[in-house]
């Protein structure tokens, strides 16, 4: 069930540029703001959020696959009239791509998810608040209407009802169900860099904080002087546990049972646009079709849950060809204009990134998203000229060459 909301809802097209504070004017693409967040984060928050599942093969793997695609540009085009905006679920956005969930974010920026949300807003294309956030749901959308909210099933049926209508009466119209999560994934490079869950006070991560000042004081400390102590808000109807506390682990247990029966019953409750994320095999965008589903997005949750799991951009073509008319999104491992491109060209009608944004966050806070967004989109502009296309919808895989690399 698509959104009916006017085009007009969310700005379509990108705001005036503002002048760059100097810090952020160094940082020319979406990997320069990586290393510069490992020098801001203390190394577990950082490692939280860069690591991936044990030997990190599906990190790895989401990045190798677009290198085996290479460009076939046309030349000689008049390309002066070419625009990147993008209809989505009834929806007009200035970008074909969007930032994705990331969990506790609100610990690498103070209140980094709205952070996230508010620069979406302002640059026309949507954040997705994930359900693992540290800020509740409610203010997030206030801040920013038009917010995506994705959610982690709770185990239980009743918990499913409540969180859903939740979302409905907070003002959510696009719900997103993270579905590849039966379990909890082997994160070894959590324990390497000294995260857990719940989050343990060490003489490391004491350290680690006194270290980095302007993240001790300009994140830890204003959080808990204005907040308190995080809690996981949007993980049930009700506020969960707070990230120091046991039962968090508890909390995020039994989902194994879950299945497309639970899906069918969201479908029945849910009046807005229902994506399923997560997907990777085209007889799984088969069934999300048949049990209502608006959307899905292609998905290994950026290698953080089963290592080896196929890249999302090798599974695209399957899994659009089983979708059949059903919007088909991606994320994992987008990095680069050419990378949503090359996306784009092989079923995608959209991407979500993660990491960057979370590190842009971390960075230069509203300014460092806005920023990181702006050098993204150019990058799209640019490459849509180059490629000799006007409309998003001209890039096919005729403007694709698969490379035979020594791993093929």
């Amino acid at each position: 069930m698509t959104s009916l909301l006017p085009s007009a809802t969310l700005p379509s097209a990108a705001p005036a540029t503002r002048p760059l504070p100097r810090a952020l004017a160094r940082l020319l693409s979406l990997d320069d703001f990586e290393a510069a967040a490992r020098r801001r984060l203390p190394r577990p928050i950082f490692g939280y959020v860069a690591g991936a599942a044990e030997d990190n093969q599906s990190l790895h793997s989401n990045r190798q696959a677009f290198a085996r695609y290479a460009f076939a540009p046309r030349v000689l085009v008049d390309v002066s009239r070419r625009s990147q905006q993008t209809e989505l679920f009834g929806r007009r956005y200035a970008s074909p791509f969007g930032i994705a969930p990331m969990g506790i974010s609100a610990l690498s920026a103070y209140r980094g998810d709205i952070v996230l949300a508010r620069a979406a807003r302002e640059q026309g294309i949507p954040a997705i608040l994930s359900g693992t956030s540290l800020i509740p749901l409610e203010d997030v959308i206030r801040e920013a209407p038009g917010t995506w909210f994705q959610a982690y099933l709770p185990g239980d049926p009743q918990r499913i009802d409540a969180l859903v209508e939740r979302a409905r009466r907070a003002g959510y119209e696009t719900l997103v169900l993270t579905v590849d999560i039966p379990v909890s994934a082997n994160r070894e490079n959590n324990v390497r860099t000294g995260f857990s869950t719940p989050l343990k006070p060490s003489l490391r991560l004491a350290w680690d904080g006194m270290t980095r000042p302007r993240w001790l004081a300009g994140t830890f400390l204003r959080t808990l002087l204005s907040h308190g102590m995080p809690h996981f808000e949007n993980s049930f109807a009700t506020r969960g546990a707070p990230i120091v506390s046991a039962s968090v682990l508890r909390d995020f247990t039994a989902r194994d049972h879950l299945d497309w029966e639970h899906v069918a019953r969201i479908r029945r409750q849910w009046p807005g646009t229902l994506i399923i994320k997560g997907i990777l095999h085209p007889q799984d965008a088969a069934l999300a079709r048949r049990h209502g589903a608006d959307g899905i997005i292609v998905s290994n949750h950026g290698g953080r849950q089963l290592d080896g799991a196929i890249s999302p951009l090798r599974a695209l073509p399957g899994v659009a060809e089983a979708a059949g008319g059903m919007t088909v999104m991606m994320d994992s491992g987008v990095r680069r204009g050419g990378d949503v491109l090359k996306a784009l060209a092989l079923g995608a009608r959209f991407v979500f990134v993660g990491r960057p944004f979370n590190y842009a966050a971390a960075v230069g806070a509203e300014a460092g998203v806005s920023h990181a967004i702006g050098l993204l989109r150019a990058e799209v502009d640019r490459n849509m000229a180059m490629l000799g296309i006007n409309d998003l919808r001209e890039m096919n895989a005729d403007l694709l060459a698969r490379e035979a690399l020594p791993a093929d």
